[in-house]
């Protein structure tokens, strides 16, 4: 069996930290692929050592002095060096970075060292091999990857070997590194789980999976234990704070169970995904998966006789909105009427002129905007084997006061959604959570 392990900024932050690192990939030697960030936080306010590197950075376009913000940086990795014993030379390496630094660096290569020395110090604290993660994740010209090519590499580099590998970061064709959006270390472990078939991808970063609902609302909500990529997508696409995309295509191409772990807690399960689970024999237990939502909505209604019934009303009014450059997120529509949920911040400075538009296009009989609209999402795969789920939850918001808005919900059964008003926001969810998962 092959895991392949992903330590995020938290799990980096200190020597502490890096023991518990060591601990648990020790307790299971079928992690031996093991993925790093820099090191992040050790307490709320302090910095994530990517942010002083972007910071350093900015300095050199203009001519500041980075020198105390440098040394934060090399104080943090030979503090980490010092505090476990490693024979790592970090100071040599920082000097040939500062060095590089007052020649002319690129900003995707400056920021890229801190998981460079990351992997550095913990190959050595692990035994490891420390395999520079330019040696094999390669960038096509056009900036995407070049998987094929990169899954190539890896094998070939990996086979037989434990390694640690610096997230973030890769290469060019002509030879310049290049960074990954931010989250990045967390597709570079993707790629590489699906670059070596790995058996089960475990990401482990400061919380015991995700959450079935926004702490900051429900209080201490439980994780889900288990839950597919489809509905990690849709609670991610309704404003909850999950994985990033980049993250879950490799491994889900590759249908390798996606783990999501906490560092400080490595007996907990966390949260499995996978393309799907066998529930047949579990369906009459908790429906929903998770509860997500967000804010700041318009709905446009607009309204005419027999609007259903003639032909290319609806793809006028869509590529109306389309040419504006505004993106609708639902369209829930009646005989004579048709609804549709935008994004206020997208639709604000074009609005009159899309009124205009439809108006002068359709000559409907009404249009009306309603704002302060909030979507909400109670998601479950487990919805299809409940008959009557819909209505239990109207039923449930309506007995709470919560007026209902607009209503949404895809053929798969997968999702429900609910526009409400944004002062009822927080009680939707606490009022699904509490009704429904408790």
């Amino acid at each position: 069996m092959l895991k392949v392990v992903k330590f995020g900024g938290s799990s980096m932050a200190d020597a502490k930290q890096f023991a518990k690192v060591r601990s648990i990939v020790q307790a299971d030697p079928a992690r031996r692929v093991v993925v790093v960030s820099a090191a992040g936080k050790r307490s709320p306010d302090d910095h994530k050592l990517t942010d002083l590197l972007y910071l350093c950075y900015a300095h050199l376009q203009y001519g500041v002095s980075c020198d105390s913000v440098f040394q934060m940086i090399a104080d943090r990795y030979v503090s980490i060096r010092d505090e476990c014993g490693l024979s790592t030379d970090i100071e040599s390496e920082l000097a040939a970075l500062r060095a590089q630094m007052e020649r002319g660096i690129s900003q995707d290569e400056l920021v890229s060292r801190g998981e460079y020395f990351s992997a550095l110090l913990m190959a050595d604290y692990l035994g490891f091999d420390f395999l520079d993660a330019k040696l094999w994740l390669k960038f096509k010209f056009d900036g995407s990857i070049d998987q094929e090519a990169s899954y190539e590499e890896l094998r070939r580099l990996a086979e037989g070997r434990s390694v640690v590998i610096p997230g973030f970061y890769g290469v060019m064709p002509d030879g310049r590194i290049r960074t990954l959006t931010r989250g990045g270390s967390d597709i570079t472990g993707a790629l590489a789980a699906a670059a070596l078939d790995a058996d089960v991808y475990e990401n482990w970063t400061d919380v015991s999976g995700i959450l079935m609902a926004d702490p900051r609302i429900v209080e201490n909500p439980l994780p889900i234990e288990r839950i597919t990529y489809n509905e990690l997508r849709e609670l991610s696409f309704v404003g909850a704070q999950v994985l990033h995309e980049g993250t879950v295509f490799p491994v889900r191409e590759k249908n390798i169970p996606l783990n999501i772990r906490n560092t400080n807690d490595p007996d907990h399960p966390g949260t499995l995904i996978m393309e799907e689970f066998d529930d047949s024999e579990d369906a009459e237990h908790r429906f929903i998966t998770g509860i997500a939502g967000k804010k700041n909505f318009s709905i446009v209604t607009i309204a005419k006789n027999g609007m259903s019934s003639t032909v290319g009303t609806f793809r006028q009014i869509f590529e109306i909105f389309e040419s504006h450059g505004v993106s609708i997120e639902y369209a829930p529509s009646g005989i004579d009427c048709l609804s549709l949920v935008v994004s206020s911040d997208k639709v604000a400075p074009c609005l009159y002129s899309i009124l205009g538009e439809i108006q002068k296009a359709l000559k409907p009989d009404s249009i009306h905007v309603t704002e302060n609209i909030s979507i909400v999402a109670a998601v479950g795969r487990k919805m299809v084997f409940q008959p009557g789920v819909s209505g239990k939850i109207f039923a449930t918001l309506g007995e709470n006061g919560i007026n209902i808005r607009m209503i949404s919900q895809g053929p798969d059964e997968l999702n429900i959604i609910v526009g409400v008003d944004t002062k009822d926001f927080a009680s939707t969810i606490q009022v699904l959570y509490n009704s429904f998962v408790k």
